[in-house]
């Protein structure tokens, strides 16, 4: 379906405009995907989603079994135990918080929980900082979780509620996160449209509903949840002659959910008009660009604007903003980026001694191709640092100067962006 023969269920004039800041949409996102348990504990800058959904359950508007508690190892703890129960569960967490959680996110996704996690990314400790980057994204990389990162506070809204969706979905049962940049979004107020609460209920399907698995001591299949009728047993032992045997269907579910992600940006456009590219990569100008400039999250809306004037100069260059940072659309930006003569990734954290996380992710991307892009890494807006279009502007000179000569040298390949000589 094209987008001009589109047109949404709930178009703009049966959606109702709110002033939200990046928080506040989430927790009213959650609010309105029914969850079951929400567990809470605050940390700076993701406090306001946990305060807010706490009103919520104040005044009534929600039946939630709020569950305070006293770290975010046990926040995820809870919502491991309530989410094997059957509840639809939720909670959120920031920086040094998710780096208490990481033991218990593992869990989760090995025992194929189907949980939303929204986390406001915040540089990690030492020295502390209370503001935007991705290192404390990155701790979780590896966990098995669904990684969706939003640009600005309205996908920040849309993102949460077809988290629960996707997580849900029979053929993923996985538990995914949001991404939000601390400040930039989190406490920026932004006009957003949402959606009336039954068609959230419609969307989702109503409640979680439960998989079923076969045992063959009871002889039949059997509700996934903890129930003394059915008894199951979740987070077992298992030595080396099952434990490979039982990772592996987590590994086949994470790359059904690169499909599914699709599929639900779809059905989210089919009803509100709003998409994010294919769900998994959102491209600008990338099909005949020579340059390509690859980022995540909020700094992407910046480089946008800066690519579009250089484009009105008749540089050809192009943003592609990563969205499903896990599980990593190696195909569409493979495909995207095949014919690109430099490609730049931005990355806003970075682990001592190598390159940023998602440069590695795209060279490992690239590898294969009979030609590659010349490929060269930007660290920027560590600790909260602006990402200013005169930053973006003097990136972008750059790279023009390396297309020029057709090579980058190795001592120049990782580079930083906005640092004071």
């Amino acid at each position: 379906m094209s987008r001009l023969q589109l047109v949404p269920k709930y178009p703009r004039e049966k959606q109702v405009m709110m002033n939200l800041n990046g928080d506040e949409a989430i927790a009213y996102a959650a609010k309105q995907s029914y969850v079951d348990v929400v567990a809470a504990y605050p940390i700076t800058p993701q406090t306001i989603i946990v305060e807010k959904y706490s009103e919520f359950v104040a005044n009534g508007e929600v039946h939630t079994e709020f569950v305070p508690v006293e770290s975010e190892h046990s926040a995820m703890s809870a919502c491991v135990g309530a989410a094997a129960a059957g509840a639809r569960a939720f909670t959120a967490t920031s920086s040094q918080g998710l780096a208490l959680m990481v033991e218990i996110l593992y869990i989760a996704s090995g025992l194929r929980l189907p949980i939303v996690l929204a986390v406001v990314n915040r540089a990690l400790s030492a020295p502390i900082n209370i503001h935007n980057d991705h290192s404390d994204a990155y701790l979780m990389r590896d966990s098995g979780w669904i990684m969706l990162f939003a640009e600005n506070v309205q996908e920040a809204y849309d993102t949460t509620i077809q988290a629960f969706k996707i997580a849900e979905h029979p053929e993923v049962q996985l538990p995914t996160s949001v991404h939000i940049d601390g400040f930039f979004l989190s406490h920026t107020l932004e006009n957003i449209y949402t959606l009336p609460d039954e068609a959230v209920y419609e969307f989702l399907g109503g409640p979680r509903k439960i998989p079923k698995v076969r045992v063959d001591y009871f002889g039949e299949e059997v509700d996934y949840v903890l129930n003394p009728a059915r008894p199951l047993s979740f987070g077992n032992l298992a030595l080396y002659d099952y434990y490979f045997e039982m990772k592996i269907p987590q590994l086949i579910a994470i790359n059904k959910a690169l499909d599914v992600i699709k599929q639900v940006n779809e059905e989210w456009y089919e009803l509100t008009g709003r998409r994010y590219g294919n769900g998994l990569v959102d491209p600008y100008m990338v099909e005949d660009a020579d340059i390509v400039i690859v980022a995540m999250g909020s700094g992407a809306g910046t480089i946008r604007s800066v690519v579009k004037k250089y484009r009105e100069r008749g540089l050809k260059i192009g943003l592609l903003r990563v969205r499903s940072y896990r599980p990593f659309p190696h195909s569409d930006i493979r495909n995207l980026l095949r014919n690109t003569k430099l490609v730049v990734v931005m990355d806003r954290a970075i682990g001592p001694g190598q390159y940023g996380a998602l440069y590695l992710d795209i060279a490992s991307t690239l590898y294969h191709e009979r030609s590659r892009p010349i490929l060269v890494d930007y660290v920027y807006g560590l600790g909260g640092r602006d990402l200013s279009p005169d930053m973006v502007s003097t990136m972008i000179n750059q790279l023009v100067k390396d297309l020029e000569r057709g090579y980058i040298p190795e001592e120049e390949r990782l580079r930083f962006l906005g640092v004071r000589g």
